[in-house]
């Protein structure tokens, strides 16, 4: 007996796209991708990598500002034990030491001010932050004039205090004080930011626990607020340590980079134009490279084992 029943016919499946189509479109996303970012690697290249290239050449070479260069391997490295040079290093690195620590603790002080909302945050972050819009040459022109001039509204508050009008920028000690006092003024409002921001991401239940258990103010800062800000933290010590090893502008505006005042940067200033041996300020200037990037993979690899 015949069905009369015709059987269900399925619906042809699409043919999948041949291999050779797929390989066209990855070639096309490949190259979209090489588009756009083409002309950022041209950047680094033109503005980062060859002159990184020239710097390390001219390392190992005689290179007089005006005249002919030729190789003459790692004699400029004895730059590196150079009397002056050596001061320069030990004056940054207290220079460093003193303003990282001052301007983390008025930077923390600061974000836990103005962490909450309450009436008038806002105009106090606000008046915090505005000095790190005033370009650091800027800054260190005007607190040239408080601290270099007999008349300045400085030293007409000194003197009604009856201390005396102060030397500000005479001797070592007193300029590295006047100089980690504007740097702080400076900064301390883009600190407090990232501060901040580290301080409104902690779970609020830590704290809620931590007074259930009877902890007092004192307890939770030690024991809460630090441990989460950690990461933040190291990150605006990377900010610090980095800008400070760096420092050139307030030293040489303030005191003239003089010897007493001389960084790192101001010595391969001098290296490079008061001497006229680029060389040498190329060689100094690998070796600062060398302690920026070592400084700065540790700070980066404390940041990320603290995240996790």
């Amino acid at each position: 007996m015949v069905s009369l029943v015709s059987p269900r016919v399925s619906a042809p499946e699409a043919p999948a796209p041949a291999p050779r189509r797929r390989g066209s479109i990855a070639r096309g996303r490949r190259r979209l991708g090489i588009a756009y970012a083409a002309p950022m690697a041209v950047l680094v290249a033109v503005f980062f990598v060859i002159p990184l290239g020239l710097m390390l050449w001219m390392s190992v070479s005689h290179w007089p500002l005006v005249g002919a260069s030729y190789p003459n391997g790692v004699k400029n490295y004895d730059a590196l034990s150079d009397p002056l040079f050596l001061r320069a290093v030990w004056f940054t690195l207290k220079y460093t030491l003193v303003t990282t620590v001052v301007l983390s603790l008025v930077a923390f002080g600061l974000a836990l001010l103005v962490q909450h909302d309450r009436r008038g945050t806002g105009f106090a972050r606000t008046v915090f932050f505005l000095p790190s819009a005033v370009g650091l040459a800027s800054t260190s022109l005007l607190f040239y004039g408080l601290f270099n001039t007999d008349s300045s509204a400085l030293n007409h508050l000194v003197d009604f205090l009856g201390f005396g009008r102060a030397d500000w920028l005479g001797s070592g000690g007193s300029a590295l004080g006047s100089t980690v006092g504007m740097i702080t003024w400076r900064f301390a409002g883009f600190s407090m930011l990232i501060l901040m921001t580290g301080l409104q991401g902690i779970d609020p239940a830590l704290y809620e626990a931590a007074r259930i258990d009877g902890a007092n103010r004192w307890q939770i800062l030690w024991r809460v607020t630090l441990p989460q800000l950690r990461p933040t933290l190291a990150l605006a010590m990377v900010l610090s340590l980095t800008g400070s090893l760096l420092a050139f502008d307030q030293f040489f505006i303030l005191t003239g980079g003089r010897h007493d005042t001389a960084t790192v940067v101001i010595d391969i200033y001098r290296e490079a134009f008061l001497s006229q041996d680029l060389g040498r300020a190329a060689a100094v200037s690998v070796a600062t490279l060398a302690v920026l990037i070592v400084l700065n993979v540790a700070q980066l690899r404390l940041i990320r084992r603290e995240g996790k």
